[in-house]
């Protein structure tokens, strides 16, 4: 669903699962993450851009710039929500996954900080991006946990706001 070959921006990217995944897709991928020594070779590899930030510290450093699509998993930083919905260009999708509320009793994360409310995703879009697809509720696989998940895309023709 995302437009083809347009760039995108895999937030707290990890070792890559998924900056692989994206540019195996015909994506070119900017990769971020705290720590990008967790890509190994994938961080010089052709397409990708690995850049080393701490958000969470530094703040949002891309500006005003838009991406085709942004991926974000297994991690939550609420002041960085309403950048990451406005860094969606036009046509462009936003797919997060993160733990909710109930994962607590299943292990890590347990600090409400890390963990959705119920409604959190879709709130946070309201207005700016049109809603695809909302899950909040448990899952067995990788390992049991709650998680929240949303797919989501603005419009060709919204501004980005």
């Amino acid at each position: 669903m995302l437009p083809p070959g347009g760039e995108v921006l895999d937030l707290a990217c990890g070792a890559g699962r998924h900056t692989r995944f994206l540019l195996d897709g015909g994506h070119s991928v900017l990769a971020v993450d705290r720590d990008i020594t967790q890509l190994g070779a994938l961080a010089s590899a052709a397409g990708i851009t690995a850049l080393e930030a701490d958000l969470e510290a530094g703040g949002w450093p891309f500006g005003p710039r838009r991406f085709a699509g942004v991926v974000v998993t297994n991690y939550l930083h609420r002041p960085l929500l309403s950048a990451l919905v406005a860094a969606v260009a036009p046509g462009g999708l936003l797919i997060y996954e993160t733990f909710g509320q109930g994962n607590e009793r299943f292990g890590r994360p347990r600090n409400p900080d890390f963990l959705l409310r119920p409604g959190e995703l879709p709130a946070a879009i309201a207005g700016r991006l049109e809603l695809l697809a909302y899950e909040h509720g448990e899952v067995s696989e990788p390992r049991p946990a709650v998680v929240q998940r949303i797919a989501a895309r603005r419009p060709e023709d919204r501004a980005v706001i």
